[in-house]
């Protein structure tokens, strides 16, 4: 038996249109899961699947917005009624802001928390709530390297990825005892249309490399493995912790 194998099992991917979740999902889906892609934007998402389709993969979608309650709470309803049983659930979904503390607005505060932090604890909940009775399920929260530090002007971003390590544990704390296993991702700098002003900035690109011991950004297929592990039985025993793929730049000083 592949220890690794996740034929049968239905992973739900937020934010999976694009960028690192698109990744995440891709890897799942190699490694044998049917997908669930999500994201706000219908169109695209639906293109997105296609093309994972058209590659040979199973794949529906879910399209509906992770900030707003009501809909999380209406499309597990409706996975329920039509017998979809989300196996493994990554919450991947998250957006930027880059802006100095001192000229931080309250909404674009909450904004970015609501997308980044407390979506995570909405989906999961909702996932939770079907996989406790089943007594099995994989969560598996999407932090960062500022989950553990802190850079200027990105604090609600910093704020909420470091709550993602803590809501990661708080999981543990509370479902492990059923057979849920709940870890998390600390992505390095990765290639994606979010860090492409950063990419494009020669003073700012010189930095990561020289400040990565890999001396190089990382892909965002490079988050595949840790996913495909985290999601399947070879980490029945672990949770609660984050994995960091930074190419070893939390490592040193």
């Amino acid at each position: 038996m592949n220890i690794f194998d996740l034929t049968g099992r239905t992973a739900l991917v937020t934010g999976s249109s694009r960028g690192l979740g698109l990744a995440i999902a891709t890897g799942l889906a190699e490694a044998g899961a049917t997908l669930v892609l999500n994201g706000v934007d219908a169109t695209r998402l639906e293109a997105t699947a296609q093309d994972l389709r058209d590659k040979g993969f199973s794949v529906r979608v879910a399209a509906f917005d992770v900030t707003d309650e009501a809909a999380v709470v209406a499309a597990f309803e409706t996975f329920d009624k039509d017998g979809t049983a989300i196996d493994i659930l990554v919450n991947n979904a998250g957006i930027q802001l880059r802006k100095p503390l001192v000229d931080l607005s309250t909404p674009e505060w909450q904004r970015v928390m609501d997308t980044n932090l407390t979506s995570a604890f909405v989906v999961g909940r909702e996932a939770a709530k079907r996989m406790i009775p089943r007594k099995n399920g994989k969560i598996i929260n999407i932090g960062s390297l500022t989950s553990e530090l802190a850079r200027a002007t990105v604090a609600p971003y910093t704020v909420a990825k470091g709550g993602i390590k803590m809501l990661t544990r708080s999981m543990t704390a509370e479902w492990a005892e059923h057979g849920i296993q709940i870890n998390a991702i600390g992505p390095g700098y990765m290639i994606t249309d979010m860090n492409k002003a950063l990419i494009d900035n020669p003073q700012f690109d010189a930095w990561v490399k020289g400040r990565t011991p890999a001396k190089r950004w990382g892909k965002p297929e490079e988050l595949a493995g840790t996913a495909v592990y985290l999601a399947s039985s070879a980490s029945n025993y672990v949770s609660g912790q984050m994995i960091y793929v930074d190419g070893g730049m939390i490592s040193v000083l």
